[in-house]
């Protein structure tokens, strides 16, 4: 499924600069083992392409990158789940930047000063630069138990590849779990279908929320009841590497890392896939307490 509608971007000559130099990070990446076990400071430089105008006219942070934030941010990212390349790395604070509203462009360099390099030399770095229209890969899971369940869910999911700005990369299969309520699993209320998809979005993460709570309301949803019955639900699992947490929206899921139905499907159409801050989905999966695994739906 693709998207019709792309997004415009000002051209990086016309845009203002912020440059933060010299983050210095001790993490655990690297190919030998004795560098994940061991760790080692990693630096990174970043310059992050936005348009400060109306930050300066209205003396306004909220339309500019709080620096001190995005300087914890991005160490936090550096220090968390260990990779083999300073490539992947880059990759990884790059999304994390361009997570941010206000952020057009990014160029990440990250250092490896102290590289496992059997001859002198001073450093060893990777250079990226990312546009905005690097779409962020987001993982949505879907649920319905109320109603044409199964048609409920294909239609969400056209839904979501008309939204501006998002298309649907993958999809899962079909699965069918016990409703899950606030005080457990619920073996009398109607049971649900659920899926996962991966989508490529250069929304940021709250304007992605918006929008899917406005499919889950044209499919009749009601919020009468925490974690009742529903026509539909869509939750964000994952929006590329980043983590946080406040009134909105929390990412990742909070409780995605102990759902198997969350887990199976999005396994199904990633076998590699990480949850941040918690690991690989399938360890995850394996070590889910639920007795029953979502079953796979072939009919309806």
């Amino acid at each position: 499924m693709t998207s019709n509608t792309t997004s415009s971007i000002t051209p990086t000559d016309e845009l203002d600069t912020l440059t933060l130099t010299g983050l210095e990070v001790f993490a655990h990446h690297g190919v030998f083992d004795f560098e994940r076990a061991n760790g080692q400071i990693f630096l990174l430089d970043l310059v992050v392409w936005l348009d400060t105008a109306g930050a300066a006219a209205g003396d306004d942070l909220e339309q500019t990158l709080h620096y001190g934030e995005l300087a914890i941010e991005v160490a936090e990212a550096v220090a968390s789940e260990p990779v083999d390349l300073i490539e992947t790395l880059a990759e990884r604070v790059a999304s994390l930047v361009l997570a941010h509203a206000v952020a057009r462009r990014v160029r990440v360099t990250v250092h490896k000063p102290d590289a496992p390099i059997p001859v002198p030399f001073a450093d060893v770095s990777i250079t990226i630069t990312r546009p905005r229209d690097v779409r962020t890969v987001a993982v949505l899971a879907f649920g319905s138990n109320l109603g044409a369940r199964g048609e409920t869910i294909y239609g969400a999911l056209a839904d979501v590849d008309r939204i501006a700005g998002v298309s649907v990369l993958s999809a899962s299969s079909l699965y069918e779990t016990a409703a899950v309520k606030l005080h457990g699993v619920d073996l009398d209320a109607p049971r649900y279908i659920n899926a996962v998809a991966m989508v490529g979005t250069s929304l940021p993460p709250r304007a992605l929320l918006a929008a899917v709570n406005d499919i889950e309301q044209n499919h009749g949803r009601v919020r009468d009841e925490r974690w009742g019955d529903r026509t539909l639900d869509i939750d964000i699992i994952t929006y590329g590497e980043l983590q946080q947490s406040d009134e909105s929206l929390i990412l990742p899921h909070p409780r995605a890392w102990q759902r198997d139905f969350v887990l199976a499907p999005w396994l199904e159409i990633d076998p590699e896939a990480i949850l941040p801050g918690h690991g690989r989905v399938d360890a995850l999966l394996a070590a889910t307490e639920n007795a029953a695994r979502p079953l796979n739906v072939e009919s309806l």
